[in-house]
């Protein structure tokens, strides 16, 4: 299957600079942000309570806000679970306050309007759990680039590894930074989504580099840059095609599985497009601009066997 049905002859590579400013602006504006604004951590960091209540009939989650702001708990996160009938609610810890005993006053507060309402289930992540998960979250990432820089390393030449690494930067940071500007809640699902926009970046970028090298030992004539263009222009049917499909995925998730997915969906879907766009715009123009030729693509041939091919 194919998403184009005429080869396409686009010119990628002329552009570099400006896809090079377009990215520069995209990322000072991540980390700014980042900076400035921080993330919007769930309870998953901070620690907090979080209830699953159930209501005889469909809940009215203006009512549930409504009954926990007047017992106190104005910041909580109320939302659909599962079915109508079921309700999520999240409470941020708060100093000096006892998390163990906030469940009965969250039911004691929503049954003076709803006295039917059942608690499903509590779940208590104190404060120094919440540190230990940020502190292995940031280990996980870590690692996952470490493991990235050494395939990449053994895989590619030099100057295509670099073209990957800065690309598998790029994607995390401007969706972390969309996270920062609009506080969305970032919790462990969100955090495994970046870590999955990592991985599809980079498989995105070794399928477009492995056409590179192909194109660069077959063609003799060319300038690099048509070259690179060329294999770009060869995979991008396959590209777009996974990645409107991933998409297709995504937003199913993100539509129909309600408030408890949306940070992870959103993550995935920010990725997708950014991982495609680093793997056309951002890894190969880094290549190509650290002076790319068919030389450096040549498998590297040993004195003695070059002797032995002597005639």
């Amino acid at each position: 299957m194919e998403f184009f049905k005429k080869r396409t002859s686009f010119r990628f590579m002329p552009l570099r600079k400006r896809w090079y400013a377009i990215s520069g602006v995209l990322i000072l504006a991540s980390l700014l942000m980042i900076g400035i604004r921080g993330l919007n951590f769930g309870i998953d960091f901070t620690g907090g309570v979080v209830l699953e209540l159930n209501f005889p009939q469909a809940a009215d989650l203006d009512k549930v806000r409504d009954a926990l702001a007047n017992a106190g708990h104005e910041d909580a996160s109320v939302q659909s679970f599962g079915t109508e009938r079921d309700v999520l609610v999240r409470l941020l810890p708060k100093e000096g306050e006892n998390t163990g005993a906030v469940g009965e006053g969250v039911l004691e507060a929503v049954r003076a309007y709803a006295p039917a309402v059942q608690l499903r289930r509590t779940e208590v992540v104190g404060a120094q759990i919440g540190e230990e998960l940020a502190e292995q979250g940031a280990l996980a990432a870590l690692f996952a680039f470490l493991l990235i820089l050494a395939y990449v390393a053994i895989r590619f030449q030099w100057k295509l590894g670099v073209g990957s690494i800065v690309a598998a930067l790029h994607d995390p940071i401007l969706v972390l930074g969309f996270f920062a500007a609009t506080q969305m809640t970032f919790d462990l699902p969100t955090l495994a989504a970046i870590l999955a926009v990592v991985g599809y970046s980079l498989n995105d970028t070794v399928v477009v580099f492995d056409r590179i090298r192909e194109r660069f030992l077959m063609m003799r004539k060319g300038t690099p840059a048509e070259i690179v263009d060329l294999a770009i222009n060869d995979t991008l049917s396959r590209t777009l095609m996974t990645s409107v499909t991933t998409l297709i995925a995504v937003f199913s998730l993100l539509f129909i599985a309600g408030d408890v997915l949306r940070g992870f969906s959103v993550a995935l879907a920010i990725g997708v497009f950014v991982g495609t766009y680093s793997s056309i715009f951002v890894a190969s123009s880094i290549a190509l601009d650290l002076k790319l030729t068919a030389r450096d693509l040549m498998p590297v041939q040993r004195e003695k066997d070059a002797i032995d091919d002597m005639p």
